[in-house]
């Protein structure tokens, strides 16, 4: 039999046994729901077959890893050559007590550092400022200071681990302060390696931590393109973060479509300063949620390598290392429940799994706690120790992309990037990133796609165990994280000693340079680092921005 009358066959056979199981009457009686959607409302079929991946060239669109278009890993080894890095997001009060949060986690065998800040320090303000009041540490750790840094890294080697930092709009500040760090410790800064999240667009979008208007705000972060690729070989200059888009309730596409329209306009953003792209490209990082729809995860990580590394070529990259996409993983923190909080467990492995199966580089595995307050110790170790086992038992790293072929996960990949170029279309007709965000345009898409969700809960269309059904009446059992309540004063007092201390004239003189230099068209890094080497404050420097700059204020959307 020829292949041509094998395949005719195959497909007879399918037809056949699609007109045998899918008729309506059989439908109503064996299957459990009219229609079967995934996250992103996206009609899943019972059955994928090779008849619904024909389209595909398997060098052109698939392809083999560590080569284009990097669908399946960007690197050649991936997880058999070296495993992603485990990094725990953390960061609770003082400087000192996050430190011994750090030193725990690493002795636990945590590879990777990622700093959670406050959120007077996320707006750049010091704690005793008094729009401070009352929030010192409780998400984060306050940093109002270099002193601050020197005592969050005390006795960690910042040289041989690499630390990632989410923070936006006074970003290049903080990361001035951890250069600043390395350096009074005698490390070069070439030799310092991590990343600084430094995505203001997306803030605009979802998170809303932003602090200055859009023009000055892009010119900061081209700023640290440009001082990261001279100085910082080693440091991953921005981390473009699909994460918060979709914590604040977009969908797997709308995170995927968002996230890559927000890099594209980074990278031309630092082409139109002059910047070479694959002197910087290469240094670009992403940042990505885990959800609950397990393959969906996996599709969207294979769509993004794919989508990045087309769209840099079209932008005229030519180095192999500029098309990559790197990125972080974080499971879904809005998808963990206060009721149940231990199943919380079984949900961040899934989406764990997910996010390796789809080539993560780095990855933070949530705490079962979170919905009720920062992770204890017992409950950030389990989170450390899902890892683990991934690693080290589910044999899921002994092969690359094990579901590379899968009929389903190469039809829902491609389907994920036609709907994502579907999104640059509108983005596009809009006049772009920053004018479809004046317009309201990505927080309407978010909004809608968050009440959709909740109403498919609301209406048991969607079951969330322990929330909407299988739920317990029972007291919560586990551990939670008491914080200091003295220690915002010593912050406090902290701040007070080091104003009275510093060389105040030194200050005055870096500041001021600082503020000329910022209403020209210099690259404001060497000025901000030597402002913290003075021992400054964020705030005080965040001070001079927001006097040349000015704040930004969100429109009213309708």
């Amino acid at each position: 039999m020829s292949e041509k009358e094998t395949n005719n066959k195959k497909k007879t056979q399918q037809q056949n046994w699609e007109k045998k199981n899918n008729t309506p009457t059989i439908k109503e009686k064996m299957e459990r729901k009219r229609t079967f959607k995934n996250l992103s409302n996206t009609e899943i079929k019972a059955l994928f077959t090779k008849d619904d991946t024909t389209h595909l060239n398997y060098k052109k669109d698939i392809g083999f890893p560590g080569e284009y278009p990097f669908l399946r890993g960007v690197h050649k080894t991936m997880y058999r050559g070296q495993l992603w890095t485990m990094r725990q997001f953390a960061g609770f009060g003082t400087a000192e007590e996050t430190n011994q949060r750090y030193k725990y986690l690493l002795d636990h065998g945590e590879t990777g550092l990622s700093v959670a800040f406050d959120y007077p320090t996320l707006y750049g303000y010091d704690t005793d400022h008094p729009l401070a009041r009352g929030e010192f540490g409780k998400c984060g750790v306050a940093v109002s200071s270099l002193q601050d840094m020197e005592l969050l890294f005390r006795d960690i080697p910042v040289d041989k681990i690499t630390t990632s930092m989410t923070i936006n709009g006074p970003a290049a500040i903080i990361w001035a302060m951890y250069i600043a760090n390395a350096e009074n410790r005698g490390i070069p800064k070439d030799q310092i390696g991590g990343t600084i999240q430094n995505d203001i667009l997306k803030e605009y979008i979802a998170q809303k931590s932003y602090i200055f208007p859009p023009e000055p705000s892009m010119r900061l972060i081209v700023d640290t393109f440009e001082y990261g690729a001279k100085h910082t070989p080693r440091w991953n200059t921005i981390s473009i973060s699909g994460y918060h888009i979709r914590e604040a309730g977009s969908t797997a596409v709308q995170e995927l479509a968002f996230t890559l329209a927000d890099g594209l306009e980074y990278v031309k953003a630092a082409m139109s300063r002059g910047l070479n792209i694959d002197d910087f490209a290469y240094r670009l990082s992403f940042f990505f949620n885990a959800h609950n729809d397990f393959f969906e995860e996996i599709a969207k990580y294979r769509a993004a390598r794919r989508i990045w590394a087309k769209e840099m070529k079209k932008l005229g990259a030519k180095k192999p290392r500029s098309l990559l996409m790197r990125f972080h993983t974080q499971t879904s923190g809005c998808s963990l429940t206060s009721q149940q909080p231990e199943i919380n467990i079984v949900r961040v492995t899934l989406q764990a799994l997910a996010a390796v199966l789809g080539g993560t580089q780095s990855l933070h595995t949530n705490s079962m706690d979170e919905a009720l307050a920062l992770p204890s110790e017992k409950a950030v170790r389990i989170a450390l120790r899902t890892q683990q086992i991934i690693a080290e038992e589910s044999g899921v790293t002994n092969t690359i992309d094990p579901l590379g072929g899968s009929y389903y996960i190469e039809w829902l990949t491609d389907q994920m990037e036609e709907e994502t170029f579907k999104y640059f279309d509108r983005i596009e007709r809009l006049g772009g990133v920053i004018p479809a965000i004046e317009k309201g345009f990505f927080q309407r898409e978010i909004a809608e796609a968050a009440y959709r969700y909740q109403k498919e809960i609301d209406e048991k269309e969607r079951i969330i165990v322990g929330v909407n059904q299988y739920q317990l009446k029972e007291p919560t059992t586990i551990p939670i994280l008491k914080m200091d309540e003295q220690g915002e004063e010593r912050q406090i007092n902290r701040l007070k000693n080091l104003r009275k201390n510093r060389d105040n004239i030194k200050v005055e003189k870096t500041l001021t340079r600082l503020r000329t230099a910022s209403m020209k068209d210099e690259n404001l890094m060497p000025y901000i680092i030597n402002c913290v080497h003075t021992y400054a404050t964020l705030g005080e420097v965040c001070g001079v921005f927001r006097e040349v700059f000015g704040e930004y204020t969100e429109q009213a959307i309708y």
